[in-house]
């Protein structure tokens, strides 16, 4: 029985490459050495190198067009195949290429043979590995503009609200509620610059690189670069199929943003618990306790703090993998895969609850406005008051300070000291010092770019609205 292109099938199944070997690998190391239960993951990006290979190889003589056209169906076969789940694998066949590349020639015979031509496992791999992870940049990216856009929307539904500010976990100044959700808008764009600046690095073509010294056939490596959408070709065949500096850089980025989430959710559960009372999550975000019927616990956030830790993990992995890697091709960089393809996974799935999350969350105002003079809060305003008249700055701290103190003695605020007091530590004591006490006044009066003020935040939240493509909450 001939194949279809009239060539006869071989006598057994041979590896893609190891024509040396004498005798069949050992089954046991079969299974040490197996990537497919993981690798597989790269099924689209290895067919999509391959078809743009065999467009390339076509185009400069190495294959007729019918022949590159019959390679590109039948990989989109496979394609379809394996997105139906009716593609089988097995350890004896390695990884994800060599399952592609045996099913190819299992259909075409010495034509799907041809589909190695002028290119190693070695750039096949790196090239694969930089399309999933160009990918993935793209949909974390993605995620990130939906988490900030939750938050403006929630810095908009409380415009106006004045709430605590902390450092060092003790009250320092007031600040409208929508100021500090804004901040966390700020994180997560620098987490998104970096990761557009990984994908800059990242979208350069290994393919063409070959094992390690390139390729004497006249191969276009612009033509595959074009074709798969690759910003540049990387210029050193020793580098380009080994380079895996791209994957430690995003395993950082992820790590990193997974720490400002982790930041966010460790606030946020303080801040809903009923000592601090100023957040109501929404139920469908928190679970139940196995044997204490009251309890609303917030999992899901304790949980996105604790995934951040698989993250940071990772990066470490990374870079002991790398650290002892002599020049080009080592078979330790299989191992790269699994520790990226967690964090990619880590990163999403807490992109995926923290968004409908914030959605879902609200201020208590009541609480908040029970308790917000608490804590002296305008003592830096007072302060800043005195300076503005001309009070030396060390001089007008210590002032406030005593006069915090008499206040925490009678345990009242500052706006609650009697004229005369305020008087007794300061002989020029006048009204518009007074006009600074309060924390809804504090915030009135800050005026730096950036501050918490009314303005500025109105400024920041329209500033939001434009970089994010977002409308006005109603």
């Amino acid at each position: 029985m001939s194949h279809a292109d009239g060539s006869q099938p071989q006598a057994r199944q041979e590896k893609a490459w190891g024509g040396v070997f004498r005798e069949p690998t050992d089954k046991r190391v079969e299974l040490f050495s197996e990537s497919v239960s993981f690798d597989r993951r790269l099924a689209d990006d290895d067919i999509d190198g391959s078809i743009a290979h065999a467009r390339m190889l076509a185009d400069c003589g190495l294959l007729t067009v019918q022949e590159a056209d019959a390679i590109t169906h039948v990989l989109e076969e496979i394609r379809g195949e394996i997105h139906a789940g009716r593609f089988e694998y097995s350890v004896s066949k390695e990884d994800i290429h060599l399952h592609i590349e045996s099913a190819l020639t299992a259909r075409l015979g010495d034509t799907g043979r041809k589909i190695h031509t002028a290119r190693s496992r070695n750039d096949q791999v790196a090239t694969d590995l930089r399309l999933f992870c160009r990918r993935a940049i793209d949909r974390l990216d993605h995620g990130l503009a939906e988490l900030q856009r939750a938050f403006l929307g929630f810095a908009e539904r409380e415009a106006g609200l004045v709430i605590p500010a902390y450092t060092h976990l003790r009250r320092a100044q007031p600040v409208l509620a929508a100021h500090q959700l804004l901040a966390w808008c700020e994180k997560f764009a620098r987490d998104r610059d970096r990761l557009a600046d990984c994908r800059r690095r990242t979208n350069v073509l290994p393919l063409g690189s070959g094992a390690v010294a390139g390729s004497s056939l006249p191969i276009d490596r612009e033509h595959v670069r074009e074709a798969l959408g690759f910003g540049a070709i990387a210029a050193n065949s020793l580098d380009g199929a080994s380079d895996r500096d791209f994957a430690v850089e995003l395993a950082f980025v992820i790590a990193l943003t997974m720490v400002h989430l982790s930041q966010w959710a460790e606030e946020w559960i303080l801040y809903s618990t009923q000592e601090f009372g100023f957040l109501k999550l929404p139920e469908t975000f928190c679970t139940g306790s196995s044997i204490m019927p009251q309890k609303i616990n917030p999992d899901v956030l304790e949980l996105v703090r604790g995934k951040s830790a698989r993250a940071i993990g990772n990066v470490q992995a990374l870079l002991v993998l790398l650290k002892g890697l002599p020049t080009a091709y080592n078979r330790d960089l299989q191992e790269d895969k699994e520790t990226l393809f967690d964090s990619i996974d880590t990163l999403e799935a807490a992109l995926g609850v923290a968004a409908p999350l914030v959605a879902g969350t609200s201020f208590d105002r009541e609480r908040i406005a029970a308790t917000i003079e608490k804590g002296h809060l305008d003592a830096t305003s007072l302060m800043e008051a005195l300076i503005a008249q001309g009070v030396p700055q060390r001089t007008a701290h210590e002032t406030v300070g005593r006069l915090v103190r008499l206040a925490m003695t009678r345990g009242v605020a500052l706006a609650d000291l009697a004229d005369e007091e305020f008087s007794r530590e300061y002989a020029g004591w006048n009204a518009p010092l007074r006009g600074a006490l309060g924390a809804s006044r504090a915030v009135e009066r800050m005026a730096s770019f950036g501050s918490t003020s009314p303005a500025s935040v109105a400024e920041q939240i329209a500033g939001w609205r434009q970089r994010l493509g977002a409308a006005a909450t109603p």
